[in-house]
């Protein structure tokens, strides 16, 4: 009996180290494609010899297109190995979805727009206001309030924006189209949550699906953006269009951009929206930390902290939202229990 007892023991003890090894290579995964996407990007936007930004996001975005084609073949052909939803175009649904494919392109175009005027090390700040943004408009929109420490901790990450905007003025290395950019991009990403929420029905809740027309619905209206900038003048002057390591990266780009998709939903699989959100905050924190060591640039105490308040009221918002959901949870069972 003592004997039972014991490898009944082991075998809980082996069930969650297993379970922990598995957490901590798919949190590990999802940092190493987002700061690898991240630098990547920052490599090809930052090219002096091609300024096109818009072709680089086009470009990604048609690699998107491509590999959903790719899994949803896998998926025919290995239906017990590749778990994909089946996707076939309709005009219809892709008109449903086109509003929400507008924000997405203001979204990832300011995304990248700022990433190539900013740089990697002030990325996390010059991008920080989404989660202001998401109060904001979700009162606009959807008329839900807030509560007071939620704001409270919008005003640490805005003091924390002010900051090191003033501090990077101050080291004379600002962008004001960058700030402009990002505050932009900040924007967009609080309007495509509200507007994924909308439009996810009209793709079944595919997560995979809605990827697909969006991508597909990008691809087709950055095409006169790129015109109208200027863009195929620049890309046909370009002296790199033989180059396959530029194009190596540029697929290499496009796939760490598909895959970032994949590991955002297996992170929140394997551990929680919650745990997903105070995730992406500390790799943040070291995707800065990677881009200044790397840069061998040096940054003042000042500059530190308007990042230390930027993650710190992010994870304290999400923190809250966190405990916040759990209480609205557990009321009605507390009521109901009680017989109210």
């Amino acid at each position: 009996m003592a004997l039972d007892g014991e490898d009944s023991v082991d075998g809980k003890t082996d069930t969650f180290l297993l379970r922990a090894i598995k957490i901590a290579f798919v949190v590990a995964l999802y940092w190493f494609v987002s700061i690898t996407m991240v630098f990547l990007n920052n490599a090809l936007l930052g090219s002096h010899e091609l300024d096109a930004p818009l072709f680089v996001t086009f470009f990604q975005c048609l690699i998107t297109v491509a590999l959903c084609w790719c899994m949803n073949l896998l998926s025919r052909f290995c239906p017990g190995s590749v778990d994909f939803p089946s996707i076939k175009f309709d005009p219809k649904v892709s008109r449903e979805v086109l509003p929400l494919s507008i924000v997405f392109i203001g979204m990832i175009t300011f995304n990248n727009l700022c990433l190539k005027n900013l740089g990697v090390a002030f990325y996390t700040v010059g991008r920080s206001l989404s989660t202001v943004f998401n109060v904001l408009m979700s009162y606009v929109i959807l008329k839900q309030t807030t509560s007071f420490y939620a704001l409270l901790c919008c005003g640490v990450i805005i003091g924390g924006f002010w900051l090191g905007v003033d501090q990077e003025g101050a080291e004379g290395s600002l962008s004001w189209f960058g700030i402009a950019y990002g505050v932009l991009a900040s924007m967009c990403v609080s309007l495509n949550a509200i507007y994924t929420k909308k439009v996810l029905p009209v793709v079944d809740n595919s997560v995979w699906k809605l990827s697909y027309y969006n991508n597909i619905n990008a691809c087709i209206l950055f095409i006169p953006l790129i015109v109208v900038f200027g863009e195929v003048n620049k890309i046909y002057h370009f002296n790199g269009l033989n180059d396959w390591h530029y194009w190596g990266m540029m697929m290499l780009g496009g796939i760490f951009g598909f895959a970032i998709g994949y590991v955002t939903g297996l992170q929140i699989q394997f551990t929680s929206p919650l745990t997903h959100n105070v995730s992406g905050t500390a790799k943040a924190c070291a995707q800065t930390i990677l881009a200044v060591v790397y840069s061998g640039s040096i940054k003042s105490f000042l500059w530190w902290t308007s990042n230390a308040m930027v993650l710190g009221g992010s994870s304290a918002y999400t923190w809250v939202k966190g405990l916040e959901m759990k209480k609205t949870q557990e009321e009605p069972q507390i009521k109901s229990r009680a017989g109210v």
